[in-house]
C-alpha cells in the first residue's frame, strides 16, 4: 500500500488553499471597494472646487473673468500628497484661466448622476501622471455674453490609491488573523474529527494475531461504520478461509495416514514371507497402494493450486480461453486411457466456444470431469464431451450415476458414494471449487441412457483477438 500524505495535513493543505483564493478574491474585492470609495469621497470635493470657482465668474467689458477663490483649490492641502490643476473656458472654448492642455471629457463620458449638476467625472493622463478630472458647464448670462463656460478641475490619483491601498491592508490583515484562527479551528476539529479513527486503530494493534473475531465495539462516526463493517467482514471471510485451509490440512492428514499406514503393514507383513510368490503379491499390491497415494497428492496439490489460481483470477488475471480446443487436445491426450478400458470418447461442439478463465484450471476442470467419467463407465460404455454456446461444457457418460439426493454431497471435501471402489474423493470437489473460481453454474442432470451428465455454464468472453 503506497502512503499518501498524512490526512490531516491533506485536509489543512485543501483549506489552505480554499482560504487562499478567498484571500485573493477578498483583497481584489476591497481594492476595488476601496477605489469607489475613494473616488466618490474625492469627486465630490473635485465638484466643491469646481462650483467654488464658477461661483467666481464674471463678465468684464463682453469677456469673462474667473476669480479664482484660494479655498477652491485649498480644500486638498490637507488630505491629497498629489496636485491640483485647474482651468476655465469661455463660452468659446477660450483658456480664461488656469493650465493649458488639460484634457476635456470623452464624448461618452455620461453627466453624473450623483450630484445636481452638470458634470462629468472622468479619468485621463495629464503631465505623465493619471488624474482625475471633473467637467462642470456652468451657464453664463449677462447683458453682452450668454453661454455656457466649462471649469475644469483634475487631481492626480495618489491619495484615491493611498485611500484604497489602506482599506486593502486593513481588509488583508483582518482576514488574514480571520484566516489564522479559521487554520487553528481546523486543526482542532480534524484531530477531534480523527480520534475515532485512532480508537479503531488501537482497537485492531491491540489484538492478537490469532484473533480473527470482529471488533470490539467502539464510539464512531456513522461515516466510519462501513469502514468498521467492511473490516469485519474482511476477518470473517479470512476466517472461513483460515478455518477451511486447517479443515482440509486435517482431512489431508487422515486421508494420507490411513494408505500409508496400510502400505507401510504390507510391506511389513511381506518381509516376513518366504514364498516367492507372496513376494510378488505384496509389490503388486503395495504398486497399488503407491498409485493411489500418487493419486491423492496429486489431487492435493491440484487443491492447493486452485488456492492461488482462484486469487489470480479475483485480481484480474483471467483471459478468454477457446474451450473447444481445450477439450479436444484433452480428448486427444486421454484417448489411449479411454481406449485401454474399453470406453468411446468422443467430442461434440461447434468451432469456437469463448470463456474467461485461468487455462490451467480449466484443464483441471476438464480432467477431472474426464477422468471421474472414464472411471465409473463399464467397459463398451461412452463418455461424450460436449460444448456449445455462449459458453456451457457438459460431460456425459454411460456409468451408473448419482442419485438426486446425493448430488450435492459430492462436492463436498472426502466424500465417496461407495467407498469400496477407492479413489480420493476429491474430483468433483475440485471441479466445485474451480467453478466458484470462474463464477461458473455447476449442475448434475441425468444422462440420456441413464449415467451422469455434468453441465457447466460460464459466463461468456469475447474473441482473444477482441479483448
Amino acid at each position: 500500500m503506497r502512503v499518501d500524505g498524512s490526512l490531516r495535513g491533506r485536509l489543512l493543505r485543501r483549506m489552505a488553499g480554499l482560504l487562499a483564493v478567498l484571500l485573493a478574491v477578498s483583497g481584489l474585492s476591497a481594492y476595488s471597494n476601496g477605489r469607489q470609495a475613494a473616488d466618490r469621497a474625492y469627486d465630490r470635493t473635485l465638484l466643491a472646487s469646481a462650483r467654488s470657482i464658477a461661483d467666481g465668474l464674471s463678465e468684464t467689458d463682453g469677456s469673462l473673468r474667473a476669480d479664482i477663490p484660494y479655498l477652491a483649490l485649498d480644500s486638498f492641502a490637507f488630505d491629497s500628497a498629489g496636485r491640483i490643476y485647474y482651468q476655465v473656458l469661455d463660452i468659446h472654448g477660450q483658456l480664461v484661466s488656469g493650465y493649458e492642455h488639460l484634457p476635456g471629457a470623452p464624448a461618452n463620458a455620461p453627466l453624473t448622476r450623483d450630484y445636481p449638476a452638470l458634470a462629468r467625472f472622468y479619468d485621463a493622463h495629464y503631465r505623465g501622471q493619471n488624474v482625475r478630472v471633473v467637467s462642470l458647464q456652468q451657464p453664463v448670462s449677462e447683458t453682452t455674453l450668454s453661454g455656457m463656460a466649462e471649469i475644469r478641475v483634475a487631481e492626480t490619483e495618489e491619495a484615491r490609491e493611498r485611500m484604497a491601498r489602506g482599506l486593502l491592508v486593513d481588509t488583508l490583515l483582518r482576514m488574514g488573523l480571520l484566516a489564522v484562527c479559521a487554520m487553528a479551528l481546523a486543526w482542532f476539529v480534524v484531530t477531534a474529527a480523527l480520534r475515532p479513527l485512532e480508537r479503531l486503530r488501537q482497537a485492531v494493534d491491540e489484538r492478537s494475531p490469532e484473533d480473527l473475531r470482529p471488533l470490539p465495539p467502539v464510539t464512531v462516526q456513522r461515516e466510519l461504520l462501513p469502514l468498521v463493517s467492511a473490516l469485519n467482514l474482511f476477518t470473517g471471510r479470512l476466517r472461513n478461509l483460515l478455518e477451511r485451509q486447517s479443515q482440509f490440512i486435517a482431512d489431508a492428514a487422515h486421508e494420507l495416514r490411513t494408505p500409508l499406514a496400510a502400505l507401510k503393514a504390507r510391506l511389513e507383513l511381506g518381509l516376513r514371507e518366504r514364498d516367492p510368490d507372496a513376494w510378488y503379491r505384496t509389490l503388486e499390491e503395495a504398486r497399488q497402494s503407491g498409485d493411489r497415494l500418487s493419486h491423492l497428492a496429486n489431487q492435493l496439490l491440484s487443491w492447493a493450486r486452485i488456492e492461488s489460481s482462484a486469487q489470480a483470477i479475483a485480481e484480474g488475471g483471467a483471459e478468454p480461453v477457446e474451450l473447444g480446443s481445450l477439450c479436444r487436445e484433452l480428448g486427444l491426450a486421454l484417448a489411449p486411457l479411454a481406449h485401454a478400458r474399453g470406453v468411446a470418447l468422443a467430442f461434440e461442439g461447434p468451432d469456437e466456444v469463448w470463456v474467461t478463465g485461468e487455462p490451467t484450471l480449466l484443464n483441471e476442470l476438464l480432467s477431472n470431469l474426464v477422468d471421474n467419467a472414464l472411471a465409473h463407465t463399464p467397459p463398451g460404455g461412452n463418455v461424450i464431451l460436449r460444448v456449445a454456446a455462449p459458453a456451457v461444457l457438459e460431460v456425459e457418460d454411460d456409468g451408473p450415476g448419482i442419485p438426486e439426493s446425493a448430488r450435492q454431497k459430492v462436492f463436498e471435501r472426502f466424500q465417496r458414494l461407495d467407498p469400496q471402489r477407492g479413489g480420493a474423493g476429491l474430483g468433483l470437489a475440485i471441479v466445485g471449487e474451480i467453478c466458484r473460481a470462474h463464477q461458473a453454474a455447476i449442475r448434475l442432470l441425468d444422462g440420456a441412457s441413464g449415467g451422469l451428465r455434468v453441465r457447466i455454464e460460464f459466463p461468456p468472453a469475447r474473441r482473444a483477438e477482441e479483448a
